[in-house]
C-alpha cells in the first residue's frame, strides 16, 4: 500500500523519524504511549532503538507495533518539525 512505512529511525526522547511509501515524512512521538500496556517496555532506550518495519508497520521485537494509520494521524510532518538537522544529528551510531 502507498501508506506503508518504508523507513524508520529512532530519535532521542522516545521519538521516531518515519517515511511513508507515498512520500510523507515526519516525527512520531511515542512518549504518550509509554505508560500503556505492552508499550511500557519501550521505556528501555536500548530496546526502543531496536525499532524496525514489518509488513509496513513500525514494530519492535516483542510485537509492539504502530500502524501506519496511527502514524499518519499523529506524526508531525517533516515540514513542520524541521528536524533535518535533528535527524542527521540524532541518528544512532
Amino acid at each position: 500500500m502507498y501508506w506503508d512505512v518504508k523507513t524508520v529511525k529512532p530519535l532521542p526522547n522516545y521519538r521516531i523519524y518515519v517515511e511513508i511509501e507515498d512520500g510523507r515524512k515526519g516525527i512520531f512521538d511515542l512518549k504518550p504511549y509509554l505508560d500503556r500496556g505492552v508499550f511500557r517496555e519501550l521505556r528501555n532506550v536500548h530496546y526502543f532503538n531496536q525499532v524496525s518495519i514489518l509488513f509496513g508497520a513500525v514494530t519492535w521485537p516483542n510485537e509492539q507495533d504502530i500502524a501506519p494509520e496511527t502514524l499518519l494521524a499523529e506524526m508531525l510532518p517533516l515540514e513542520q518539525a524541521n528536524p533535518r538537522k535533528e535527524v542527521l544529528r540524532d541518528r544512532p551510531r
